[in-house]
C-alpha cells in the first residue's frame, strides 16, 4: 500500500481518539500504521526528500497538527 497522505489519516486518526482517553503519539502513529494502512516496515523507514525525516511519521504528525489547530484533538504535553 502506498504511504498515506496526511488528508487519508486525519479521520482514521479522529476516530481512534474519540474515546476521550489520552493517547500517546508513537503508540496512535504504530496503532494506524498497522492496522489501517498495512504499511510495511520498508514504507514506514522511506524518507522525505531532504532525508531529515520519516515520510509516514511526517504525514501523521501534519494531520495530528490540522486536527489539533481544528479544535478537535486535544493535545495535553509532548510525545
Amino acid at each position: 500500500m502506498p504511504i498515506p497522505d496526511y488528508e487519508s489519516i486525519m479521520l482514521p486518526l479522529l476516530k481512534l481518539t474519540a474515546d476521550g482517553k489520552e493517547h500517546l503519539m508513537a503508540e496512535d502513529r504504530d496503532i494506524l500504521a498497522n492496522t489501517v494502512f498495512h504499511l510495511t516496515d520498508d514504507e514506514r523507514r522511506v524518507l522525505l526528500p531532504s532525508g531529515r525525516s520519516k515520510t509516514y511519521d511526517n504525514r501523521f504528525g501534519w494531520a495530528r497538527t490540522y486536527l489539533t489547530k481544528a479544535g478537535l484533538v486535544e493535545v495535553t504535553g509532548r510525545g
